[in-house]
């Protein structure tokens, strides 16, 4: 069969439709390729984010090309309006192929997706042996209904389920992901200094490496597309891709991308192991980050990663109250907090987390309790906003079944995107809330360190030098490679190359925007006027 993959143009503005190297790249895209191409299907990708124009005239183009038997794409659920465009402007094209889509956009919410998106068959859970499946059914004319993992709409416009998808145990089973199919090397040549979310390097080239799938825990503000059976890859088989990565696209730089890299701290110890021997290997510097619960890290460990070459560890804290982490069945205490943060403080290891307010059992006084530790002992270091509730998640059914979602698919299309404080706690009049929300508008205002520059160089098209004194250590860094639409009005989340602390480098008017609006509600504010400067700008 002839099978057509779409990536979708994460970011799109028909006014300004041009290329956009400024996204995370498609993982779970890059591995349903490599599949494929195991086949003998006939599999033609294109990226629609390196290519000038408009969804529809990029689809359109690409099939008056050639004739395709389907096309396949998958997305997040808050991706909904670019699948919806990009099904639109498919099956108004003549050559009618089947369309087929995947990702969490349909395994969180399938009803919801099979009423609303207009598409053949939608891939429930992991979807390599689906897709494989599903393919060679089509192509010999059999009943789908035989193939387990799939949703589609019937001739009666009622839904229809297969049966679930046993997931994929031997992960090693799967080849690497495609990503030569989807232009990487082109990504990493365009990518800057600020897309790495990290700021080590002035031309990074990082690699996005999952080790494992699942996770065990079933915290309510999130959700798990590939389910919570947690699945690791072997050791070997892991450093094969890196060597693989190394080799092929000389990247600098690893963002192990797991929901939680490992559960068994001895694995993680083997994988500094393994990892510092590829580094001490190389003629250049090599970082890598990852993600860690704060119960599973002590001391040494944090220690021997950072010799290992890891400069940046991702946490999640969500509250510093017991109440509310009891609530959100988060397996974590405010001692694993604590300890997990002072130690990445002394022995200099970045990292980051966010506390998020709003569960149903937040009050006053828990708000109170994760606010007066931030202040106290997280010196900026954490971030701090509101659950928004993902569909799927235990807290998207509390806000349906309470009323706060009144409608889902108008909330998926237009709200899930922007910036939403939403009550959803169980005792918290709106006006507490309300108060809780300016709150933490002028405690970040106040304690989080935002640093103007003291001088910057443009580069290039969008491409700028910045220089900033760090607030903590004093030393000037040097980022080149920023890429800034707009370099009057900006804000770049820096990580010091000397003490390895973050801190906000900004123009003079965003810092002057958020000392005014203080009072006001600040993260609305700064957040959708950032969106439209990028909007206007980079799209």
């Amino acid at each position: 069969m002839k099978v057509l993959l779409l990536v979708p143009k994460y970011t799109y503005n028909n006014k300004s439709p041009k290329k956009n190297y400024h996204y995370f790249f498609p993982m779970g895209l890059a591995y349903i390729s490599a599949v494929l191409k195991d086949t003998t299907h006939e599999i033609d990708i294109v990226n629609l984010n390196h290519k000038d124009g408009t969804i529809e005239e990029l689809i359109n183009f690409n099939l008056n090309r050639k004739e395709y038997d389907v096309v396949l794409s998958g997305e997040m659920a808050l991706g909904y309006n670019v699948i919806e465009k990009m099904v639109m402007a498919i099956r108004k094209h003549r050559s009618n192929p089947k369309i087929i889509i995947g990702g969490a956009i349909i395994t969180s919410e399938p009803h919801l997706m099979i009423k609303n998106l207009d598409f053949d068959y939608g891939i429930v859970g992991e979807g390599e042996n689906t897709i494989v499946e599903l393919l060679e059914c089509l192509e010999n004319k059999g009943d789908a209904k035989n193939v387990d993992g799939l949703c589609w709409k019937g001739d009666n416009g009622v839904a229809i389920f297969t049966n679930q998808r046993v997931v994929i145990n031997d992960l090693d089973s799967l080849p690497f992901p495609d990503y030569e199919g989807f232009e990487f090397g082109e990504y990493l040549d365009n990518m800057s200094a600020t897309d790495a979310l990290f700021t080590v390097f002035d031309y990074p080239r990082m690699y996005p490496l999952l080790a494992s799938r699942g996770c065990p825990y079933q915290c309510t503000f999130c959700y798990h597309s590939l389910g919570p059976k947690y699945r690791d890859r072997s050791m070997d088989n892991i450093m094969e891709e890196i060597e693989y990565a190394i080799k092929k696209f000389r990247i600098n730089s690893i963002n192990v991308t797991d929901d939680l890299f490992s559960i068994n701290k001895d694995r993680v110890y083997e994988f500094c192991k393994r990892i510092k021997e590829i580094i001490d290997s190389l003629d250049y510097d090599f970082k890598w980050a990852c993600q860690l619960t704060v119960s599973s890290v002590d001391k040494d460990l944090l220690k021997t990663m950072k010799d290992a070459g890891c400069f940046w560890v991702s946490f999640g804290f969500e509250s510093y109250s017991p109440v509310v982490l009891k609530s959100m069945k988060k397996p974590i205490t405010p001692e694993h907090i604590r300890n997990s943060i002072k130690w990445c403080l002394e022995l200099e290891v970045g990292f980051e987390g966010a506390f998020i307010f709003g569960d149903s059992a937040e009050t006053n006084e828990t708000a109170k309790e994760t606010l007066d530790f931030w202040v106290n002992e997280c010196q900026g270091q954490i971030g701090i906003f509101f659950i928004q509730p993902y569909p799927g998640s235990e807290m998207y059914n509390r806000a349906i079944k309470k009323g706060v979602i009144k409608d889902k698919m108008d909330f998926i299309r237009n709200k899930i995107c922007k910036t939403n404080f939403i009550n959803m706690t169980d005792s918290m009049s709106d006006k507490d809330f309300k108060n809780l929300v300016r709150t933490i508008a002028k405690l970040r205002a106040k304690h989080c360190k935002y640093q103007i520059h003291d001088k910057i160089i443009k580069e290039g098209k969008d491409k700028y030098e910045v220089q900033v004194k760090c607030p903590f250590c004093k030393v000037i860094n040097k980022y080149k490679n920023c890429y800034l639409p707009n370099p009057h009005y900006y804000t770049i989340y820096n990580v010091c190359r000397h003490c390895a602390k973050r801190y906000y480098a900004v123009s003079r008017l965003y810092k002057f925007t958020i000392n005014y609006y203080t009072e006001l509600d600040l993260l609305r504010r700064s957040y959708l006027y950032v969106q439209n400067v990028l909007k206007a700008k980079r799209i």
